[in-house]
Parts: C-alpha cells; structure tokens; sequence
C-alpha cells in the first residue's frame, strides 16, 4: 500500500482540503497527516516523509533541494495549488521526482470577490457598517455606481476574463492591457498599460507574479491613475509597491484601495496597510469557498492516483525526467 504525506495543518486541512478529499486521498493508501498547528517544512518535513511515495503538500510547505535528496523512496511531489515558486523543480528533476501543480478551481469566486470589494469601495459599507458598530450614525455618503464606470483589469488570464466578462454585466467599460493575450470578446477595449490607468475607476492587476510584475503598480504606475479611482488586489502582494501605494492615499490621489493580498504572512495583507481606514482587506480568502477548495484536492487525489499506476498526470511539469517512477510497484 502507498505511503502518502499530506502536509496541511489540521486547520488547512478544515480548510483548504476538505473531508471529501482526504477520504478519497486515503481510499489510495496510508496517509499521514500534519498534527501540528505550524506547516511542515525543512527536517520537519523530511521526517514526517520517512518512507513516503507521496507528498501532497499544501503552498506553506517548500519543497527545497534537501528534500528530494534525503528521501529516496519519494516518487512525487503534488503541489495542492498553483503556485509552485518555492518548489526547486530543477533539483526534484535532478533527482528523478515527479513535481505536479494543480489547476484554477477559483476562477469564480476570486471573481466575485473582486466585485464585492469595489461595490464596497464604491458605496462605503464597510465604512457605514463600522460606524454602525462602534455605536455611531454613520453619515450619508453619495456613492458611485459600477454602472457607467470604467473597469480596468490588468492580465487577461482566467480570472481577468471572468472579470472582465462581469464588468460588462454589471455595464461597465471595460479596459484589457495584457502583453501576451488577445481580449476578442465584444465589448471589451484591450489598450496600453498607461491608458488604461489613466481611464479606470477601478484598476484590478490580476497578472503573475514574476520578477517582471514585481511592484508593478509602483509610484509612477500610481501616480498615472485616474485621481480619485480605486485600485482592488486580489492577486499577490508582490504586484503593488506598499510605500507608494501609502503615499497615493494619503495624498488623496487614489479614493482607496481593496486587499485581499499582501506581503505579510502566507501573502495576507500586511498589518500596516490594511488598518488605514481607506482600505477594505480580508485575509487571502479569494479562493476560500468549498467548490474552489475541492477542486484543487479533488485533483490531487486524481493526479496520485495516476502516479500510483506509474502515469504522469495532467498538471506534471517535469515528466521527462521522472525516473522515480521505477520504485513504483506494479
């Protein structure tokens, strides 16, 4: 029987893997859980891993050189998200483990959290619902509505279309700016990066992470944004220059901003940041909804399953140099 390690806390296994997965992932063989509040990472998770075939690991967990090295019987590592950047593909390769990521399950509620915050923004609720709170009346605030405002999403990937795709639902202009993608849906304006910020009421960088989009919304690409927009991110922390984006709201230059995203901790908005009364910010929760949640585990149940019959499954992305599959047993 296959030995799997499963690294979420039981906290990120409540809730980022779920009950249904976890009984499917353990219907393939012995999974060991993670009983410790911390994520499992360094001599902690080679040790954990002892004898191991599997690690389904959750996006706290590295997955560093020396892991690949001290664990000999370690066919694959299953990454249950995207993002893969502290995995050291190169060094899984060199050692013959297959490295798998899953697929987008978030799409939609990443989407609607994106239009949650900008109607909050718009019609200051969070403001009038602390006021409320805090045993004040709140004034009476005119709003904007999204109706005949102009949306700007910067990245034309999944979650930019669906974004995009609502904003016209919602009658708004739409404004695209993605070097690498073509917006052909009707409606939807695909234009430079500078007009875009120029024209948008509500500016969404909804690009990858990499060191090229690394504070992409720097000084000077806040400075170009229309006085008085709002800038919503719910991306990665890494796209937004923190200091600057400070400075363009306390000048006023910017109305607010809304954050799901941040450099601290697990890339949760940064303490700082998110106590200024002109920002709203929640605490990474952009793909925290059930469906997107089992999307991601279910797949990983579906990719171990695969690697357990000595196939590399779709979400592989160093197939060529899987040579760990030989341990497996027929």
């Amino acid at each position: 029987m296959a030995r799997i390690l499963l690294t979420h806390s039981p906290e990120a296994l409540e809730n980022y893997y779920g009950a249904r997965a976890l009984a499917a992932l353990q219907a393939l063989g012995e999974v060991r859980t993670n009983p410790s509040s911390q994520p499992l990472a360094g001599s902690a998770l080679i040790e954990a891993a002892r004898d191991c075939e599997l690690i389904v690991s959750y996006r706290q967990s590295p997955g560093e050189a020396a892991i690949f090295e001290a664990l000999p019987a370690l066919v694959a590592f299953l990454r249950c998200a995207i993002d893969i950047r502290n995995v050291d593909v190169a060094a899984a390769s060199k050692a013959g483990v297959l490295v798998t990521q899953a697929s987008a399950g978030f799409v939609a509620a990443v989407a609607e959290l994106v239009f949650g915050m900008m109607i909050d923004l718009a019609r200051g609720v969070t403001r009038a619902a602390g006021s409320y709170h805090a045993g004040e009346l709140p004034d009476a605030q005119t709003g904007r509505q999204l109706d005949g405002s102009t949306l700007g999403v910067i990245g034309y990937g999944a979650i930019g279309q669906r974004v995009a795709e609502l904003g016209r639902t919602f009658g708004m202009r739409v404004l695209v700016t993605d070097p690498y993608a073509k917006a052909e849906a009707v409606g939807i304006e695909q234009v430079a990066f500078e007009r875009l910020l120029a024209q948008a009421d509500f500016v969404v960088p909804l690009a990858v992470a990499t060191a090229q989009t690394e504070n992409l919304m720097n000084e000077s690409a806040l400075a170009r944004m229309k006085r008085g927009a709002f800038l919503v991110n719910v991306s990665r922390g890494n796209l937004v220059d923190e200091p600057a984006l400070e400075r363009a709201l306390d000048s006023g230059h910017l109305a607010g901003a809304a954050i799901d995203v941040g450099r601290d901790a697990d890339q949760t908005p940064t303490p700082r940041v998110a106590l200024r009364r002109n920002v709203i910010a929640t605490p990474h929760i952009g793909g925290l909804t059930m469906p997107s949640i089992e999307h991601q585990s279910i797949e990983t149940v579906a990719q171990a399953a695969e690697i357990l019959k000595g196939r590399a499954p779709k979400g592989a992305v160093n197939a060529d140099h899987w040579t760990r599959k030989a341990l497996l047993k027929p």
